[in-house]
This record gives C-alpha cells, sequence and structure tokens, in this order.
C-alpha cells in the first residue's frame, strides 16, 4: 500500500503548488485492476482501486477550484515486463502487450492531459462492458485464468 498508493498520494501532495504555477499534469499508472476486481490480485487490486478513488476526486477538485493541473489515469492491461511475465506465468490466458509501447501511451495521454487512458485499448470496452454487466462481466473473468481447486 505504502508503494502503490501512499507513495502516490505524498508526492501529488508535495508537487501540487509548482505544478499549479507551470500548467502542469500529474500522470499515474494503475492496472485493469483498479478498475475491474481480478483474481490472485487483492492487495494489488486494493491499491490501484484507492489510486482511481483519490486521483478522480483530486481531478474534480481541481477542475472546480479553477486550477490549471490535469490528472490522467492510466489503466494498463498486462504488460511484457519481467516482473508482470513472471507473475503471471501459469496463471493468465492472455497476451502481454509490448512495455514500449505501453510506455508511449502513458506519454501521449499526458500530455494530451487527457482524464484517463487505456492500454491497450480495448480494455476501455471492457470496463464499460463489466460496468454494465457485471455478473456476466465476473463469468467471462473468470475464464482467463488458469486455476485449479486444491
Amino acid at each position: 500500500f505504502q508503494v502503490n498508493f501512499l507513495s502516490y498520494v505524498a508526492l501529488a501532495t508535495a508537487a501540487l503548488p509548482t505544478l499549479e504555477k507551470n500548467r502542469g499534469a500529474l500522470v499515474v499508472v494503475s492496472s485493469l485492476t483498479g478498475k475491474i476486481p481480478t483474481p490472485f490480485t487483492t492487495s494489488y487490486s486494493a491499491t490501484k482501486f484507492a489510486l482511481d478513488g483519490f486521483f478522480s476526486s483530486l481531478r474534480h477538485e481541481l477542475i472546480m477550484q479553477k486550477r490549471n493541473v490535469s490528472v490522467t489515469l492510466c489503466i494498463l492491461g498486462l504488460i511484457d515486463t519481467d516482473s508482470a511475465l513472471e507473475y503471471t506465468r501459469g496463471k493468465v490466458h492472455l497476451s502481454a502487450s509490448p512495455a514500449p509501447e505501453a510506455a508511449l501511451a502513458i506519454v501521449r495521454g499526458g500530455a494530451a492531459r487527457l482524464p484517463e487512458v487505456f492500454y491497450p485499448r480495448w480494455l476501455r470496452q471492457l470496463c464499460c462492458l463489466w460496468a454494465l454487466f457485471p455478473s456476466s462481466g465476473n463469468q467471462v473473468l473468470r475464464t482467463f485464468y488458469n486455476y485449479s481447486a486444491p
């Protein structure tokens, strides 16, 4: 929780006065697990949901206070980093997306001052479908995991 949530809050709080003077931008890297509850990621998912709640609320406050700081929340799927591939090996039936393309999507979204960035792009539709049909979405979600009961 310290690394995936509290550090973001502390850094953003410290940076806000400078960001406001320079029309700055906060770019927050999150995950699909912060939009859709996913199995076997409970603690990680909790931190990413917290990021969404905090920074989406902060975005509203900054807009209402007419403070010229943008907040971009980046929702990433499975990315082909060594740690992500190691953690998900044998557990998930999904292809990982290239890290350099994810980084480019993050930079572009922040530069364009978008409220949210989804990478890969199809995650946006997945999140919308899950919000509309959570029961069906949960059943489909579980099909992407390799799990055998003990």
